[in-house]
């Protein structure tokens, strides 16, 4: 296995605990490891330095399109940035975004947030800043929160055929909790 994908797999999920005792309240999925399953786009590190490690690897632009990740910049409480991925297009000013770890859902941080609102608020039609749907109000958020731009799920290079991650089949972790996921919400 390629040290990026041990390092991968070893640090995707974290436990969260309840108090002073340890115990494991709950195991939560940060954004970076569920936008990097679904998009296919093989970044590693932090949100914020997804931007410009795609530089020269894949193409980046500044209009969405269906599986393109959406590349936040780090903003107030969110120093480390956000990642989401484009699920549809809507019109030319909303997107509906396939996220993790953006609202806190039955009060549990880490949750997967598939099909959710994202509009763009720039005053020049640009996607330089969103406003996002927020589960706990059941709405859109009043934040305008700033964005790098999007980066496209294909490699620089590769025929400009914007596609879905294919699951492996090796062990992942990830690929589990996503999987739990879709069958709760099919019930």
């Amino acid at each position: 296995m390629a040290r990026a994908e041990l390092a991968d797999s070893a640090v995707d999920l974290e436990t969260v605990t309840d108090d002073e005792s340890g115990t494991p309240a709950q195991r939560y999925l940060q954004c970076v490891p569920y936008a990097r399953q679904i998009s296919g786009i093989r970044i590693y590190g932090d949100a914020h330095t997804w931007w410009d490690q795609a530089a020269g690897r894949y193409g980046r632009g500044f209009a969405p399109k269906v599986g393109a990740v959406m590349a936040f910049k780090p903003y107030g409480k969110m120093v480390l940035g956000h990642v989401a991925a484009v699920s549809r297009i809507v019109d030319s000013r909303t997107v509906l975004l396939r996220h993790a770890n953006w609202s806190p859902i039955n009060g549990q941080r880490g949750q997967i947030e598939d099909d959710v609102e994202a509009v763009d608020v720039s005053p020049d039609n640009d996607w330089s800043a969103v406003r996002v749907w927020f589960d706990p109000i059941q709405g859109l958020g009043s934040t305008h929160w700033p964005v790098q731009g999007f980066i496209y799920n294909k490699p620089l290079g590769e025929p400009d055929d914007t596609r879905l991650a294919s699951s492996s089949p090796t062990r992942d972790p990830i690929g589990a909790i996503i999987a739990a996921h879709m069958r709760l919400a099919s019930r």
